[in-house]
């Protein structure tokens, strides 16, 4: 197990999807100077319960490891940061919060993947672009329809993931999924339930 700086947010990061942050709090002004002085990485896990700031909130167990691409100070001291989800892991103990939120923790890979992953994100990804363009439609803000999709199964099932217009309980589910299979089988579930409910909506109904 190592120990990790962790930021406990309100939203799922997916490896290989990006996040932007600001960093206000004193504690995590002081996560992120020990990241730049030392690895450019910490951990986000989902708040389970409570607020972002001012702590005291409960989390899940399971996250995902954010690495700093860009950073830059503002005249009152704040960090706003670019970052980019880089592997799953397991919240194995969470630490004291002082003097930032930490955690033990082990990494997760994901199991491999089938022959038939390939033909599964073939399958996802109109199904994604439906339901994308129907939220549109009803003044949802979607991720951009225009992304490349990566050759490999696992990348990919992580981007789709990361782009499907889902609430946070699902997305964990998707960042929990053993293999990248279960991953896209559960994703084109969740979409199928998704695109009912919005043609609903556009419908009136």
């Amino acid at each position: 197990m190592t120990e990790t700086p962790m930021f406990p947010l309100g939203t799922v990061l997916f490896p290989y999807a990006g996040l932007p942050l600001r960093a206000f709090e004193p504690r995590y002004l002081e996560l992120v100077r020990h990241c730049l002085d030392t690895t450019p990485e910490f951990g986000v896990a989902l708040i389970e319960r409570g607020r972002e700031v001012g702590g005291g909130d409960q989390r899940f167990d399971i996250g995902c490891i954010a690495r700093i691409v860009e950073t830059a100070e503002d005249p009152r001291g704040f960090w706003h940061l670019v970052t980019v989800g880089t592997r799953r892991i397991r919240i194995e103990r969470w630490l004291d919060d002082a003097p930032y939120p930490r955690a033990e923790i082990e990494e997760w890979p994901d199991g491999p993947a089938s022959p038939d992953a390939a033909a599964r994100v073939g399958t996802v990804v109109p199904q994604l672009r439906r339901v994308q363009a129907m939220a549109a439609e009803l003044g949802v803000s979607v991720a951009s329809v225009d992304v490349t999709v990566d050759d490999d199964p696992t990348v990919a099932s992580y981007q789709l993931a990361a782009m499907a217009p889902l609430g946070m309980l699902d997305r964990l589910t998707l960042l929990g999924a053993v293999t990248p299979d279960a991953r896209l089988i559960r994703l084109g579930e969740l979409l199928t339930e998704t695109e009912a409910l919005l043609a609903s909506r556009l419908g009136g109904g």
